[in-house]
């Protein structure tokens, strides 16, 4: 990693959230990683210091949380969590103190008296340092959640941090030593794990009902261009600048599923990638024609932007593959694919609706596909599903995987989600990046688990032990 990069780094560290709004969000916008530096990254050997894959850390009956960023994500996750029972709300930060205003007003009614923080670019770190807080919830630029992730499980605190937890290799090895040597969990906040159909296609796998698992497909397709270049979508327009990389750049949606049908970190791994990105068709050209409207947009009109479509290809230790791809400017309909294939059996999420077959013949018709749904369906959407749907979050998936957090932190059990898939699924991106930028050239993805990937256990997804924190509705 070259030096600027480093620096930069403890820039983050040191003024976090106020990044967002200064010059400086520039260098984020590309890795500034050789190619010797991405390699040198992805082949690090790793010794495991303590395996966090199955940690269940101390039971915490009234979980207290404390929130950074309170843009895009973070007031409907202090909403959802407002829901739960056995929380206190304890801190609520970002730079801007209308924003934290504004959430403070709707926690009015309830028993929650949260701390304010704002109004200079380190107010973050003085919510972190206090004692009485359980759980940072991050949902700030990508840039900076590895540099709070970090800085919080110095100070004692569990992490959730939204996605990508990461946005370098060198990043993704900071979040795994920093968590195995402070035993705090890091998870990354990827909802689509907590979807409805992909939790039955998961409980399904886990019941044998597709065979040995073969291949699997997810993706994000979603067309955000005019949120991208809206003055009042991403603060500083932060996640334009973020176009200015060449890979895959959000990975995780699509492939956080995939990887718990396939137990990726837990009974396989994944072993290299490849990856190729089409030319720009989109993002340039709408720059240029808004510079031609308007002054604001000329610094974004000569910059190269990554392509439409990147499609990235992974082969897993013991022989499976995925597909995942990302294309977030072309003009397709939303598509995360959640595609399955065993050798009994098959699944597929989008177009919808969705679908499973048990033959190459046909798929199975809607009565069929019913049974199989009432016959397999989790515990967790079971009993919870209406409820989540009913307090909202993408579909209920966003207080699912709320829900699911809080309870196993209060039931001292192991989360979901660890930092060992916190890192895996990030480094698709600096991976991808350096794939394409070498001609599709394969290269090693990290074993961030240093081998226990082959003893760990899967996820365990019933409620085994858990299971006893109310909502609020």
């Amino acid at each position: 990693m070259t030096n600027n990069r480093r620096e930069f780094l403890k820039l983050a560290g040191l003024a976090g959230v106020g990044l967002a709004g200064t010059g400086l969000l520039n260098a984020c916008a590309s890795t500034g990683a050789s190619a010797g530096d991405v390699q040198k990254q992805a082949g690090k050997s790793h010794r495991q210091v303590f395996n966090m894959s199955g940690y269940a850390a101390p039971k915490i009956e009234t979980v207290r949380i404390g929130f950074i960023g309170l843009g895009q994500r973070g007031p409907g996750a202090v909403n959802r969590i407002n829901r739960i029972d056995g929380v206190d709300i304890k801190g609520l930060c970002d730079l801007r103190p209308d924003k934290v205003a504004a959430v403070q007003k709707k926690l009015a009614d309830s028993s929650h008296k949260p701390t304010a923080y704002s109004g200079k670019e380190d107010a973050w770190k003085e919510m972190v340092d206090r004692d009485d807080i359980d759980l940072i919830y991050i949902a700030t630029p990508w840039h900076l959640h590895t540099p709070m992730a970090v800085y919080a499980m110095e100070h004692g605190k569990h992490v959730a941090v939204e996605v990508p937890a990461a946005t370098t290799l060198e990043e993704c090895w900071q979040l795994v030593e920093t968590s195995e040597r402070t035993r705090k969990h890091c998870m990354m906040l990827e909802n689509c794990c907590y979807d409805f159909f992909e939790m039955l296609t998961l409980n399904m796998a886990r019941q044998g009902f597709f065979g040995e698992i073969v291949h699997g497909e997810g993706a994000y397709i979603h067309n955000l261009v005019d949120l991208n270049f809206s003055k009042t979508g991403y603060q500083n327009m932060w996640r334009l600048k973020e176009n200015y990389r060449n890979g895959s750049l959000y990975p995780t949606h699509g492939l956080g599923p995939i990887c718990q049908v396939m137990n990726i970190n837990r009974g396989d791994q994944m072993d290299y990638l490849v990856s190729v990105s089409s030319n720009d068709f989109t993002m340039g050209e709408t720059a240029k024609k808004l510079a031609a409207q308007d002054s604001f947009y000329k610094e974004f009109a000569d910059k190269k932007y990554r392509g439409n479509m990147n499609t990235t290809t992974i082969r897993t230790k013991k022989g499976r593959t995925i597909m995942v791809q990302h294309d977030v400017s072309s003009n397709a309909p939303y598509s995360r694919i959640h595609l399955i294939t065993g050798t009994n059996g098959s699944a597929r999420k989008w177009p919808l609706p969705a679908k499973i077959a048990t033959s190459h013949e046909k798929w199975l018709s809607e009565t069929e596909f019913k049974a199989i749904e009432e016959k397999y369906q989790p515990e967790l959407i079971r009993r919870l599903g209406e409820m989540a749907k009913q307090v909202g979050g993408h579909g209920g998936m966003d207080f699912l995987m709320d829900w699911r957090l809080i309870d196993l932190l209060r039931n001292g059990l192991p989360l979901d989600q660890d930092v060992y898939d916190a890192a895996l699924w990030s480094a698709i991106a600096p991976l991808s990046e350096w794939s394409v930028a070498n001609r599709s050239n394969s290269i090693d993805v990290p074993d961030f688990t240093g081998g226990s990937w082959q003893k760990n256990t899967p996820v365990d997804i019933t409620f085994r032990g858990g299971g006893t924190t109310n909502v609020k509705i």
